[in-house]
């Protein structure tokens, strides 16, 4: 059996992953106020290190984040790479990344990856 339902997401453990269907990750870097510069250097590190694009570095809580957070966006073929330095250079920031699939509810509530405390995101804006 190559691929099963369950709930809203497809299954398949041995499809080859040139049928991947992950655009891209996007790592939302999460901040209080105080957190703010110290979001703004791990995002120039990422940049620097990694030439993801950098969005806009949101103060108040926007989409379905639940504070200041700002979005990185890693192609599929370096966030492994990208993943293991975030896992060592977070310095105490709460990053919740997903993947983009074009599925936004199951992209961010079962594509996901925390790193660090995860946070309750508020989901009605996929209603």
């Amino acid at each position: 059996m190559r691929a099963r339902e369950a709930g809203s997401a497809s299954f398949c453990y041995d499809c080859p992953m040139t049928d991947n269907p992950i655009r891209d990750f996007h790592a939302h870097i999460y901040f209080n106020a105080d957190q703010l510069e110290q979001a703004q250097a791990l995002a120039a590190a990422a940049r620097a290190r990694f030439g993801v694009p950098v969005g806009h570095f949101h103060v108040q809580p926007i989409g379905p984040h639940p504070r200041g957070s700002c979005q990185l966006t890693v192609r599929p073929e370096q966030f492994g790479d990208f993943a293991q330095w975030l896992a060592l250079n977070r310095n105490g920031l709460t990053i919740f990344a997903h993947a983009s699939t074009g599925e936004d509810l199951p992209d961010h509530t079962e594509h996901v990856i925390w790193f660090g405390p995860s946070e309750p995101l508020d989901f009605s804006i996929f209603d």
